[in-house]
């Protein structure tokens, strides 16, 4: 099965490049990769009333389980944002009654934020679409594949960890 990435590689072969063809085909068939998948969650955020970024913090609440309660900082570290994009979506978050902010009573310090009831519902709500979006673009792949793909993946994460 050929594609355009096959097609450019052959052309730099003309043009005399070859040693870098296989990260060019890689980091392109990637980088298309990439902008596909995030148009298709885009698409099923949004029948859900969400942005990217407004799904990511409810289900990241949603999957600490009961009582789906974290600190901010327990937030952006497992959603590996910053501090201030971070405040940002939970501003919009609270502002649209999805989550709240409560001080600790121990520590008035500390902040708590959670799903609200309606925070909640929504999660539930745009959870099955979203798992249902995730099979099928996975589906063209055999679960072995899907393993292995996962495993070479989770290797080059940890070298560029490394790396950067």
């Amino acid at each position: 099965m050929q594609d355009d990435f096959d097609t450019m590689g052959e052309q730099w072969q003309q043009q005399g490049v070859s040693n870098a063809l296989p990260a060019l085909q890689l980091l392109g068939r990637f980088a298309r990769l990439n902008k596909q998948l995030e148009q298709a969650f885009l698409h099923c955020y949004r029948q859900q009333g969400l942005k990217q970024g407004e799904f990511d913090v409810l289900a990241t609440l949603h999957r600490a389980g009961p009582p789906y309660s974290l600190s901010p900082s327990q937030l952006h570290q497992s959603m590996l944002l910053s501090s201030g994009a971070m405040s940002s979506r939970l501003e919009k978050l609270e502002q649209r009654q999805l989550i709240a902010r409560r001080h600790c009573t121990d520590d008035r310090r500390v902040v708590h934020v959670s799903l609200t009831e309606q925070g909640k519902a929504l999660i539930e709500q745009a959870l099955p679409p979203h798992t249902e979006l995730q099979q099928a673009l996975v589906a063209p792949l055999s679960t072995q594949q899907q393993q292995q793909l996962s495993d070479l993946l989770k290797i080059w994460l940890a070298g560029l960890d490394k790396r950067l």
